[in-house]
């Protein structure tokens, strides 16, 4: 996948929105939507097979025709009977509501999480295996990124807990999850403002730490880049950063760290 570079006009959904289910026939696509992807993308079919993950799509940037017509050669392609490799979950990242809904329409099943702003296809979460990816999130603003993280390990096919509004200003409430954090195979922490978070899950944890610095904070913060500086420099050893606001990068590694148990 490009990029997953940060915006500053992300959305900080509310925690109760649940994802819905769009299901309903392929239709037609906009006005002047290219029939293929000559000149548009090269899909990687076979990342699959090659490396035991599928291609994401990062929709932020692309224009509708331009992502009604990748959504729609994934549909051909994953729906075909001549025989070719299964392209897995395909999980479309960072979609607003009228790309997500243009990809629901073109993909029969497809799962919407507005709060992630992800669209998935196929949409139910395939069972799982390996280790348990455990996510912590530092505080409700932070639930966009950190619900990002736990769905794309999900989809990944690791079994993925969330746990949210631990940060370190009432340092009880990570305490509390120490069990939760021993049994884990790979935690994703993701904060905001200092991110200390990372740092101190390090310091009670066994398993690798993947530090995701998000927007969230005043001034200071610099939409982001102090607490991934803070995090680049935790203290405690065994912690990996991903970009700001990259749930997607965090769940992918965390899936791939514990895909053995």
């Amino acid at each position: 996948m490009a990029d997953h570079s940060p915006t500053p006009d992300r959305a900080r959904g509310d925690t109760t929105s649940p994802a819905t289910e769009r299901t309903g026939t392929r239709a037609s696509s906009p006005p002047g939507a290219p029939s293929g992807l000559d000149g548009i993308a090269e899909f990687d079919f076979g990342r699959l097979a090659r490396r035991g993950y599928p291609e994401a799509v990062l929709c932020e940037g692309k224009t509708l025709e331009h992502l009604v017509a990748i959504a729609r050669a994934v549909g051909e392609r994953g729906t075909s009977p001549n025989g070719h490799e299964p392209l897995g979950t395909i999980l479309f990242t960072r979609a607003s509501e009228e790309q997500a809904a243009a990809v629901c329409r073109e993909l029969a099943g497809a799962v919407h999480d507005p709060v992630a702003r992800m669209v998935a296809w196929p949409g139910p979460v395939p069972e799982s295996g390996g280790g348990t990816v455990l996510v912590l999130c530092a505080g409700t603003a932070d639930i966009p990124v950190a619900r990002e993280a736990w769905l794309t390990a999900r989809h990944l096919g690791r079994p993925a807990e969330l746990v949210v509004d631990v940060g370190v200003a009432g340092l009880h409430r990570i305490l509390a999850r120490v069990d939760q954090i021993a049994a884990a195979s790979a935690i994703v922490v993701v904060a905001g403002m200092d991110g200390a978070l990372a740092s101190v899950v390090a310091g009670l944890a066994s398993a690798p730490v993947i530090g995701v610095p998000t927007s969230v904070g005043y001034g200071a913060a610099l939409d982001g880049l102090a607490p991934l500086l803070s995090m680049l420099n935790a203290c405690s050893p065994g912690v990996a950063v991903v970009n700001i606001d990259n749930g997607y990068g965090a769940g992918h590694l965390a899936a791939q760290i514990a895909a053995t148990g």
